[in-house]
C-alpha cells in the first residue's frame, strides 16, 4: 500500500496536528508507534482521523508520546499532496481565550456596520471594496487565497493582491488606494506576518481607519497563541477575532459576508 508518512516524534497531549491537503480527498490517520507498525503491516490498528474531504484536517493528540501521520488514497481515486504541522496545546487553548463570539452578537460591531461606519471614498477607478485582506505571502496557499476566493464567491468585492496588482504597479499606491476604499479590514496574523514590512504597513493603515471609525477590523489568528499575539500587539490581542484552529476558512468567510451584507451597511 502506498502512503505518505510523517514521523512527528514526541508530541505532548493536547497538541493539535494540522494536515493540509491539495487535490483529492484522502485517508488521514494519526497513530502512535505500535498502531503505525500494525498499519504498515496491514493489520488492524487504531487511529485518530479518517476520510478527509476538506482541508485542513485538525487532529487532537490524545496522550503524550511518539506519533505518526499517514496519508493514503486506499479506496479512492485521484492524487493528493499533503503537509503536516504540529501546534502546541496553548495555541489552541490560550488563557485568556480568544474572543470568538459570533460577529452578529457583538453590538458595537453590528452597530458600526449598520449605522456609524461612513462609506469609504471611492478608489480613483470608482470602485469601493467590501474587504481588504492584509497577510504574509507565506500564508497565501493555506488561508488567504481560499478566503479571498470564498469572499468573492459570496458576492463581495475584495482587495487582495493577486486580484488587484499587475506588473508595473506602484505597490504602495495600490495598497493605499485599497486601504482607503475598503469597508472591512481583515488581517491574517501568523508567525510569518510578525515583523514583515509590507504587512505591517497595511496593518498600520487598517488600525488607523478602525480607530477613527472608518473601517471595521477583524484579525484572523493562524497557528499563533494569545501569548504570541500579545507579544506582537496587546491591543490586537483583545479584539474580536477568528482563529483557523477553531473555524474553517469557509466559516470565517460566511461570517464576514453576513456582517458586510447587513441592511444599511453600505
Amino acid at each position: 500500500m502506498n502512503f505518505t508518512h510523517y514521523n512527528l516524534g514526541h508530541v505532548e497531549r493536547g497538541s493539535v496536528v494540522v494536515v493540509t491537503l491539495s487535490g483529492s480527498a484522502a485517508n488521514v490517520r494519526l497513530m502512535d508507534g505500535s498502531n503505525f507498525s500494525s498499519y504498515k503491516s496491514g493489520r488492524q490498528h487504531r487511529y485518530v482521523g479518517g476520510l478527509a474531504k476538506r482541508s485542513p484536517v485538525r487532529l487532537p493528540v490524545p496522550h503524550s508520546g511518539t506519533w505518526h501521520v499517514a496519508v493514503d488514497m486506499q479506496g479512492l481515486r485521484g492524487s493528493v499532496r499533503s503537509g503536516v504541522q504540529v501546534i502546541p496545546g496553548e495555541a489552541f487553548h490560550p488563557l485568556p481565550t480568544i474572543n470568538e463570539a459570533p460577529l452578529r452578537s457583538i453590538p458595537t460591531l453590528v452597530r458600526d456596520a449598520e449605522d456609524d461606519l461612513a462609506p469609504p471614498p471611492e478608489a480613483p477607478d470608482g470602485r469601493v471594496f467590501d474587504v481588504f485582506i492584509s497577510h504574509a505571502s507565506e500564508d497565501k496557499d493555506e488561508v488567504v487565497r481560499p478566503l479571498a476566493n470564498a469572499l468573492r464567491e459570496a458576492g463581495l468585492s475584495v482587495w487582495y493582491d493577486e486580484f488587484e496588482l499587475r506588473i508595473g504597479d506602484s505597490l504602495r499606491r495600490k495598497i493605499d488606494r485599497g486601504l482607503g476604499s475598503s469597508r472591512f479590514g481583515v488581517v491574517v496574523l501568523s508567525q510569518a506576518f510578525f515583523g514583515k514590512g509590507w504587512p505591517e504597513y497595511e496593518l498600520d493603515g487598517l488600525v488607523t481607519r478602525a480607530v477613527s471609525g472608518e473601517q471595521i477590523l477583524l484579525p484572523i489568528w493562524h497557528n499563533v497563541s494569545k501569548r504570541e499575539v500579545i507579544g506582537y500587539s496587546a491591543s490586537l490581542a483583545d479584539r474580536l477575532a477568528r482563529s483557523t484552529a477553531t473555524h474553517t476558512v469557509e466559516e470565517i468567510a460566511a461570517e464576514i459576508a453576513d456582517v458586510v451584507r447587513l441592511p444599511n451597511a453600505a
